[in-house]
């Protein structure tokens, strides 16, 4: 039997595994895809997570997880009025699969036993262990004292368990061949209304131009994608040679009244799951802070669930405080997100 199950090796599980299994426990993480596996994000590592890398991994980011130009110098966005705001940090560019896949390996060499093509399908608890269905080469099951649910937006292992359902909002993104008249060493959030339902975005990935619109209904993707391209070219030059390749992907719609959900018994959630998302996306370092306090809530009360969850609870205050100032800052720059003030 497991000490810890925990589900998803993105960076909110791969942080809770190495947390816990370096404390000496018996910790199995578990990922529905083949490592390393893909992730539609933009990749761009503000300054507190790769600060949080470092604290919880010991090393810098490798140069092996970067993508040129390697260097993030912060995010430039544009309100509702067409007024612009930089705001200036030092960051990284990365590829998601291969900066996740290095977490997973650092959890790996700390002890951690890690099954991909494995998905959470139930989980059961009694009598203080909890049984977790699992399928991947055939179904099967395994028990475990707790489990740390990181699976990320779909939350198919916690709608099961809680028949929760988060409302969703898509993202579709192109990568291209082109040029621009824009610093690819910023990430730009456009805010506009009439360019998307939530945000639309630019970002540089090895020469590649990413170019991407939000929507809450997937039959507004084409339409949105149409104005912001146009909007793109008649302000900023863009000119699309080729294009690569296409992405779409879900995340969570964050609402004014949205509050997290820590868990329930012996169960916990971390990560997006659990409600943990900054502005324009910005998950990893929510995921990464909230996994690893959902691990050491546990290595300090790990015969009572109870006290856990109080202590996860109170651990993540802090970091749930600064996800609401970061959404009331985006709120006054547009009425899309207006009710967020």
């Amino acid at each position: 039997m497991f000490d810890i199950i925990i589900i998803g090796a993105g960076p909110a599980g791969c942080t809770a595994a190495k947390t816990l299994s370096e404390k000496g426990y018996n910790v199995l993480l578990t990922e529905k895809f083949k490592l390393p596996r893909y992730k539609s994000c933009s990749g761009q590592l503000i300054k507190k997570s790769l600060d949080l890398v470092t604290e919880y991994f010991g090393e810098p980011v490798p140069k092996l997880a970067m993508c040129t130009p390697t260097e993030n110098r912060g995010m430039i966005f544009t309100d509702d009025k067409g007024e612009t705001f930089r705001f200036e940090q030092s960051g990284l560019n990365v590829w998601r699969s291969t900066f996740d896949n290095w977490l997973a390996e650092k959890a790996a060499q700390s002890g951690a036993e890690i099954r991909d093509n494995t998905t959470a399908i139930s989980a059961a608890e009694d009598n203080g262990i909890v049984t977790v269905t699992l399928k991947g080469r055939e179904t099967h099951t395994e028990q475990a004292r707790y489990v740390i649910d990181c699976e990320g937006t779909v939350g198919a292992f916690k709608r099961k368990i809680l028949n929760i359902r988060t409302p969703y909002i898509l993202t579709f993104q192109t990568f291209n061949q082109g040029v621009i008249d824009l610093d690819p060493h910023y990430f730009y959030a456009f805010l506009q209304p009439g360019l998307s339902e939530y945000d639309a975005w630019f970002n540089v990935k090895d020469e590649q131009l990413v170019l991407g619109v939000a929507v809450r209904e997937k039959s507004n993707i084409q339409h949105y994608y149409t104005q912001f391209i146009s909007y793109m070219e008649r302000n900023y030059g863009l000119k699309i040679e080729r294009q690569h390749k296409t992405d779409r992907w879900i995340m969570p719609h964050i609402r004014p009244d949205h509050s997290i959900d820590h868990g329930a018994g012996r169960i916990l959630f971390a990560g997006e799951i659990a409600g943990f998302l900054n502005p324009m996306g910005e998950g990893i370092s929510a995921a990464m802070e909230s996994g690893y306090h959902a691990a050491v809530s546990i290595e300090n009360n790990f015969d009572d669930p109870n006290s856990v969850r109080c202590d996860y609870k109170e651990k993540t205050t802090a970091l749930y405080d600064y996800m609401k100032r970061q959404w009331r800052l985006i709120a006054r720059m547009t009425d899309t997100f207006k009710e967020m003030r």
